[in-house]
């Protein structure tokens, strides 16, 4: 037999395997699916941000070329289509569960933020749709508007919800209030900021997208969407849509084009097309443009919180306390309740040994979009404010920044933090170390002298950040108000050549799921990474997953990890038998089976195809074939950590703030593909660059027209603009996992933002600048500074 060459490891770069097709344009997106008979959507939308809709005329509309049909939101609603749900369950301080407003898939009494769907057109071609869209008139009676969350829990303010006194969804707390006021009675220093954490739009590569059919025949649906949980939507579809068996849902997302928590939640659009795919004869298409993106893609941060840090005559942290007003918009979306609680207030130890932390959340509805999860969802809020802090608080003492950080690690594990989590592993001075000699700290005060005699002003800024990864433990996450498990499964198939199948229920956007995944199948099997395929994201072929979002990559490796130590059992039991001896005296190593009581060896390969033709050994203690599957469900989160260190230069003259250098030590863990892993962090790196210094949702007070709705008015991060970045990877492997990850893809987004603007900060000689620093923002500062 023809033995194929060499496998590859886990740990090692390899390019990745996708990476051809799409360069080729040979990806699957959905907008590329063209079916039978096929129809198009699009939606009348709200042009105003709070008002009531007091009729509709689509006799227009509906009489224009190749309209088949035109649905409202009370259509849907009296066909049965229910409304949307939130996806957490999050109770007041005092005991009551929070108050959800409803939220149609398509409005029927009232709008609350601009962009809201009114109504849908379901016509021939995409044109013709859009046209008769345009042609729906609404009339609308114009209610006041409050789009800044200051607003909207001040007296009088216009209420989104009736029933909702306040605007607040809940006013939640974590923590123990009585030691921090005790702590903070007996501190030597106390520390107070007010900061602002930027509202952002997500804007995918690929926009939303969905292609439903519904086959009356055999009452099977089937619906092609780009969402990153796939297999978790067909659930929630089935449910919403009264489909007793679930298997007549099929749901495939096929490549996806970016996402980063934008594409993993319940969308109005997507339930409205689904649902009206079953009211008209032919399969619907809906494709967001990108203005649509930019006003209904769920937004992301978006917090006004006032943090204290009590410290003793040492500079030794006593306690935290922080009150965040955490603007959710006009509906609460799947995770809105989520990302404020449990996955931001619950990381505010950041690596800090603080022996009391207290936070309050109230949880205000805005008349702007909802918001929802967005890389590192909760994590780079607490971070900011976190990191912020603590260097006011160095600032303050007069303690070098490096100092403080060092002198307050933690530096035993596991450590339990005074809220909730439980960190695996970690050498938070290790990273530190790294990150201060590879930004060469210490020769920062001679390149800041060279930029004072340019006329330029130089900053160097700090960012020691940690999250929590491999969103997992079931259990864990049931009481912390979660309704589904968040294990992973894999299915493993050996063909009878060798060549080997991975299906996942994890599910890549833009991560290399193709090539990580297919390297732990190469390193286990000796098979080369070319003789494997990954399959995902086909409810039809994957039996059951929840998908990927919070570096649950840890996860599903996992899962695949162990069906892969399956197969390897059930084959030496097979390879005794064809070697003939002892099943313990079988050894398998780098592909190869052997036995020291022979000198027979056998490849992979030939075990795999002895397998299939199942005549080498008794079948009736050994069943043929070699499939296994696995589901991992693991006992605790991961939590990944890292220091960055950043330089930037300011010019005075115009406010513009270049990111001079910027160095990042990450300790991920066990490291799949470092050359997969160098790149998440150079995207999350320059993604939190970019809200550091020019993203930014501005929503007029007044109208609450979103003004930075396209990509002229809303600012993005640039190759000019971001320098070449300096990385190492430091690794102290999780035990929460058999493979020792923790998870990369956040991590960049996270600790960035802090890391600039304290580096601004220090450049400027001031206490605080919210971001973004824009070129405007950060001149006035600088005239005020020459003045003063």
């Amino acid at each position: 037999m023809n033995i194929p060459a060499s496998s590859v490891k886990f740990g090692q770069s390899v390019k990745r395997q996708e990476d051809g097709r799409f360069l080729r344009g040979k990806g699957k997106y959905v907008d590329d699916m063209i079916l039978p008979g096929q129809l198009y959507a699009a939606f009348a939308r709200s042009p105003m941000a709070h008002a009531r809709i007091t009729g509709i005329d689509l006799d227009d509309a509906a009489a224009m070329p190749g309209v088949r049909r035109i649905l409202t939101g009370r259509d849907l609603v009296d066909a049965g289509l229910p409304a949307l749900p939130a996806g957490w369950a999050i109770f007041s301080t005092d005991g009551e569960p929070q108050k959800i407003g409803v939220r149609n898939a398509i409005a029927t009494d009232r709008v609350r933020y601009v962009g809201e769907p009114v109504a849908l057109v379901v016509a021939e071609t995409l044109a013709q749709a859009r046209d008769a869209a345009e042609a729906v008139m609404v009339d609308y009676e114009d209610l006041p508007v409050a789009v800044d969350v200051l607003d909207a829990v001040a007296d009088g303010a216009p209420l989104l919800h009736d029933e909702i006194a306040g605007n607040c969804a809940f006013d939640w707390d974590i923590g123990d209030s009585a030691a921090v006021d005790a702590a903070f009675d007996k501190a030597a220093h106390r520390v107070s900021l007010t900061l602002r954490n930027n509202r952002l739009i997500p804007n995918a590569i690929e926009p939303r997208a969905i292609n439903a059919q519904w086959d009356a025949g055999s009452e099977e649906l089937t619906v092609f969407l780009t969402h990153q949980n796939p297999i978790g939507m067909r659930m929630f579809y089935a449910a919403a849509f009264g489909l007793a068996a679930e298997h007549k849902l099929r749901m495939v997302s096929p490549d996806v084009g970016g996402g980063f928590g934008s594409k993993a939640h319940n969308y109005p659009e997507e339930l409205a097309v689904t649902f009206a795919s079953k009211m008209v004869d032919g399969p619907l298409k809906w494709t967001a443009d990108r203005s649509e993106a930019f006003l209904t893609d769920a937004h992301g941060r978006d917090h006004l919180t006032e943090v204290e840090l009590a410290l003793d005559a040492d500079g030794k942290f006593l306690a935290l306390r922080a009150d965040t007003l955490a603007n959710v918009g006009g509906y609460m979306s799947s995770s809105g309740s989520l990302v404020p609680t449990y996955m931001y207030s619950t990381m505010l130890s950041g690596q800090y040994a603080i022996p009391a932390i207290h936070a309050r959340v109230r949880a205000i509805y805005t008349n702007t979009c909802p918001v929802d999860a967005y890389r590192g969802a909760g994590r780079p809020e607490a971070a900011y404010v976190v990191e912020r802090i603590v260097d006011v608080a160095a600032r303050e003492l007069g303690i070098d920044p490096a100092e403080i950080r060092r002198r307050n690690f933690i530096t035993e594990f596991p450590y339990q933090t005074p809220v909730v989590y439980e960190y695996d592993s970690g050498d938070y001075e290790k990273t530190l170390n790294a990150a201060l000699e590879l930004g060469d700290y210490g020769g920062f005060a001679a390149r800041k002298a060279d930029s004072q005699a340019r006329g330029k002003l130089r900053g160097i800024g700090l960012a020691a950040y940690v999250e929590a990864c491999g969103i997992g433990p079931s259990a864990k996450l049931a009481k912390l108000g979660g309704g589904a498990g968040m294990w992973e499964s894999a299915e493993v198939r050996v063909h009878p050549v060798g060549t080997v199948e991975i299906l996942t229920g994890a599910h890549s956007h833009g991560q290399g799921h193709a090539t990580t995944f297919a390297q732990v199948a190469s390193d286990r099997f000796g098979v080369p990474i070319e003789n494997i395929s990954v399959i995902q994201g086909d409810t039809s072929r994957i039996q059951a997953g929840t998908g990927t979002y919070g570096s649950r990559a840890s996860v599903g490796m996992s899962a695949t990890l162990r069906a892969c130590d399956q197969i390897i059992a059930k084959a030496k039991k097979i390879a005794a038998h064809l070697m003939q001896v002892e099943y313990d005296a079988v050894e398998f190593d780098e592909g190869i089976f052997s036995s020291k009581d022979t000198n027979v060896t056998l490849a992979f390969p030939e075990v795999a195809f002895a397998a299939h033709a199942a005549s080498g050994f008794p079948t009736d203690e050994i069943e043929p074939g070699l499939v296994a599957t696995s589901f991992f469900d693991p006992p605790e989160f991961t939590y990944p950590a890292g220091v960055y260190v950043c330089e930037v230069e300011i010019d005075p003259d115009t406010g513009t703030v270049e990111v001079a250098s910027f160095c990042a030590a990450d300790d991920f863990g066990n490291v799949a593909n470092p050359m997969i892993v160098e790149g998440q962090v150079h995207g999350g790196v320059t993604q939190g660059i970019g809200q550091a210094l020019w993203e930014n949702a501005m929503y007029d007070p007044e109208t609450g027209q979103l003004m930075s709705a396209s990509f002229m008015d809303y600012g993005m991060p640039r190759a000019q603009g971001v320098p070449e970045y300096k990385l190492e990877f430091a690794c102290t492997p999780s035990p929460s996992n058999p493979l020792g990850m923790k998870g990369c893809g956040e991590a960049g987004a996270i600790g960035s933002p802090p890391a600039v603007i304290n580096a601004v900060c220090n450049a400027l000689g001031v206490r605080h600048v919210d971001m973004p620093a824009t070129p405007e923002k950060i001149w006035r500062l600088c005239q005020e500074r020459e003045q003063g």
